[in-house]
């Protein structure tokens, strides 16, 4: 009894002096969030996480969006872009799931990297629904199909270049931008609708591939077709098909998929700009307009284009339905395939 006596006498004495001193006695815990309400904007640098290399369609759409940021409600200066690469992406996915909610930190990423790896992977490190919150969509593209040189001239659409790696088995071969990405799925999905055996190379972003497909160390790459481009109007390399819903402006002589007897391989992908979970509403609201008012200038427009790819903003709550769709569009498509991390 005495022992209880002296130690509530403590918490009493500790309790009044921190009375004294004016420290607030709510709980400890609430606290943080407290805080995170009362930021006040504009934020002095904010920095945009990149899974992908400089000079790929991620990187692009990160830095020209980055760039219009300054000035706004939401940030006074340019964005900072990181280029965090490796692991498909998931290294920049899991630096802004552990970054502060307080705006400073923004993951661009691909919706693959979210929304199609939690079909492949059983441990995952990340929730996409519950570790970040949507902020807005950013750019939409088409992948595409090229070959490079290893492959004949003569193959000039999708069917010849299966009908050729059915006869060259052991140069029958794809590169993608990362395993598990869209663009190896859409590989996957052509060999097993095609009957014909393809492997797969993963790489580390688009650029890496596309110089080893000109350089005739692999056939082929599925990737964003805005990554092609330079190279395709050079004739270092041949974009067979494109995986949008019509033919892309950017190549319009090129035939979809879908018109090439394939539209199983009929999907666009947009990339999109998330906040660690817990980032206060306003920050997002914040962000998100600040992201919008980026997307609606020329030069912004202006530099997708030369990737292939067109600006698209969205409000984080449209995002956020976008999100669950393609989630469970996907889900069905990963088990058909049949390839898990473990493949």
């Amino acid at each position: 009894m005495k022992r209880i006596q002296e130690v509530t006498s403590q918490m009493i004495s500790r309790r009044l002096a921190l009375q004294a001193l004016g420290v607030p006695l709510a709980s400890s815990a609430l606290a943080p969030l407290s805080a995170l309400a009362q930021i006040n904007l504009p934020i002095d640098q904010v920095k945009i996480v990149c899974g992908f290399p400089v000079g790929g369609s991620a990187d692009t759409t990160s830095r020209r969006i980055g760039d219009k940021l300054a000035g706004s409600s939401f940030t006074r200066n340019g964005a900072m872009v990181d280029n965090k690469t490796g692991a498909g992406g998931r290294i920049a996915i899991e630096a802004v799931k552990n970054a502060a909610p307080d705006g400073s930190s923004l993951l661009l990423s691909a919706y693959s990297m979210l929304l199609i790896y939690p079909h492949i992977y059983r441990s995952l490190s990340y929730d996409p629904f519950k570790d970040f919150v949507p902020v807005s969509t950013a750019s939409v593209l088409s992948h595409g199909l090229a070959v490079g040189p290893m492959v004949p001239a003569s193959v000039k659409t999708v069917k010849d270049f299966l009908a050729w790696c059915k006869a060259n088995p052991d140069r029958a071969n794809y590169g993608s931008p990362a395993a598990g990405s869209t663009p190896h799925f859409l590989g996957a999905l052509l060999s097993l609708e095609s009957g014909v055996a393809m492997q797969h190379v993963a790489y580390r972003g688009s650029v890496p591939g596309v110089t080893d497909v000109i350089s005739g160390q692999i056939a082929s790459m599925f990737t964003p077709h805005g990554d092609f481009l330079a190279n395709h109007r050079a004739g270092k390399m041949r974009i067979l098909a494109t995986s949008g819903k019509q033919r892309s402006t950017f190549v319009p002589d090129v035939p979809t998929f879908a018109e090439q007897g394939f539209s199983g391989l009929t999907v666009e992908e947009w990339f999109g700009f998330f906040a660690p979970a817990k980032t206060p509403a306003h920050i997002v609201a914040s962000a998100n307009a600040a992201i919008n008012a980026a997307l609606k200038d020329k030069g912004v427009a202006d530099s997708f284009a030369l990737q292939g790819m067109s600006p698209l903003g969205s409000s984080p709550e449209d995002m956020a339905k976008e999100m669950r769709r393609l989630f469970e569009f996907w889900g069905p498509i990963v088990k058909r395939v049949g390839f898990t991390a473990e493949s």
